[in-house]
């Protein structure tokens, strides 16, 4: 049986402002990324978010992203490479500390939105934020876009590495993600989207926006927590797992 590990972004909700389903949804994954304060979420959130994960046996990892509330996370900024390793750490840690009162563990960590976006291209923002992981704790998991610069830092780092891949979102020849600020960034189809998540999984390949195909490293689907339509395509994606004997870890670490 084919194994693969499946995440979602949770923990966005802040203050009086509500965003997902994080509870239900969690019912049906492995992995939980959860919001620093940064981008979403906030103290109580992420206790709350902690204690639910923890309820479901899903797997905590740190969801650290640009200080960017309003823009929520998807803004890029231009920060030095130290300030990217301060805010790493200050995010992180801050979960950690949050895991640790509740009684249980970090397991990994996920960069988030434009972070995430502009580290798997620049070399020097992927080193600032895999040495933050690295000395937080060598035994994180990284999770990073497949095939892209953060991917292979981690890797040169020590760090164990999860080459994740996105249900939702459209994919450039060179491997990268469309960007949000283009039409085509996002598929709605969720039958389509399902579609290409097996043929990632069973052959290491996506089609591209120009019709080629790109080789690509699934340990990890995304599943976007924010997204008003994630309940309804992880319990669609959960069924499409069980025809393909496709099976969603619950204790993730890659072979």
């Amino acid at each position: 049986m084919t194994a693969i590990d499946l995440n979602s972004d949770l923990g966005e909700s802040f203050g009086a402002f509500k965003i997902g389903n994080d509870e239900e949804v969690l019912k049906y994954i492995s992995s939980a990324n959860i919001a620093c304060g940064y981008h979403g979420g906030d103290h109580n959130v992420m206790f709350e978010t902690v204690r639910l994960a923890k309820k479901y046996s899903v797997q905590i990892g740190a969801h650290p992203g640009f200080p960017d509330l309003a823009g929520f996370g998807r803004r890029e900024m231009k920060l030095t490479p130290r300030e990217i390793y301060h805010l790493m750490v200050y995010q992180i840690g801050a979960l950690e500390a949050v895991c640790k009162t509740n009684g249980t563990n970090l397991v990994h960590v996920k960069p988030h939105g434009a972070l995430y976006n502009m580290a798997a291209k620049n070399r020097e923002m992927a080193d600032s934020i895999a040495q933050a992981v690295f000395e937080l704790n060598p035994q994180l998991v990284l999770f990073a876009l497949a095939g892209s610069e953060l991917a292979s830092v981690g890797q040169e780092k020590g760090l164990v590495v999860a080459g994740e891949v996105f249900a939702d979102r459209t994919y450039q020849p060179d491997g990268t993600l469309t960007s949000r600020q283009e039409p085509n960034a996002i598929i709605h189809d969720s039958e389509y989207a399902i579609t290409r998540v097996i043929r990632m999984i069973k052959e290491e390949k996506v089609e591209a926006v120009d019709g080629t195909d790109i080789t690509i490293q699934a340990d990890t689907i995304c599943v976007h927590g924010d997204d008003p339509q994630a309940l309804e395509f992880v319990t669609k994606l959960k069924q499409a797992f069980q025809q393909e004997n496709i099976e969603i870890r619950k204790s993730w670490r890659p072979e």
